[in-house]
């Protein structure tokens, strides 16, 4: 196969991994009811004098299933801690005892666990029109080359295909993925 059509492919490779790693990152900020650190992933924090991401002005702990423990590095911080948690959009409250901020993890009702999945299948469906419109632009550079003659025409039949599993296989990974994060939002 032409070595631009090979390029063309590991492109699409690249931006099918790409669209599940986004994902991956997407949902681990949707809520469950368990305690998981990537919650808090986007809370930035006044620190002394900017706007600060929590996991750089302090350390990040689950010491049990149902809490998440902020211990920042300077205790004059915590006030703007805990403002930050309470203003971000997750729905949590804090509350600190002067040395570290607990967040309990309240268990979710059931009416609220089919928003998160309904919210975990609309960040799936974004990624997978992402991958669609990768493989659109790969079929486009496709048939330029065929085109302009760089490629012959059984070569660019080949990598259309391939572009075409591995579209497929792409979108397949992202419905296993959001199927994994819902079962987990769905669990007790």
């Amino acid at each position: 196969m032409e070595q631009d059509l090979v390029d063309i492919i590991d492109d699409m490779k690249a931006s099918v991994d790409r669209a599940h790693e986004a994902l991956k990152k997407e949902l681990a900020k949707i809520r469950t009811g368990r305690a998981n650190p990537a919650i808090l992933e986007g809370i930035r924090v006044e620190y002394y004098g900017t706007q600060t991401p929590l996991n750089q002005c302090a350390s990040v702990m689950v010491p049990e299933p149902r809490l998440i423990v902020v211990k920042p590095w300077d205790r004059s911080v915590i006030k703007d801690i805990e403002k930050a948690i309470l203003s971000s959009d997750i729905g949590l409250t804090p509350s600190s005892d002067g040395e570290v901020v607990r967040i309990p993890i309240p268990p979710l009702t059931e009416e609220r666990r089919r928003d998160l999945v309904k919210v975990a299948r609309k960040q799936a469906e974004e990624h997978k029109v992402s991958i669609r419109n990768s493989r659109r632009d790969a079929n486009e550079m496709i048939k330029d080359l065929q085109k302009d003659g760089a490629a012959p025409e059984d070569e660019c039949r080949q990598a259309t295909k391939k572009v075409q599993d591995l579209t497929d296989q792409g979108t397949g990974r992202v419905d296993e993925i959001v199927s994994a994060k819902e079962s987990e939002i769905l669990e007790d």
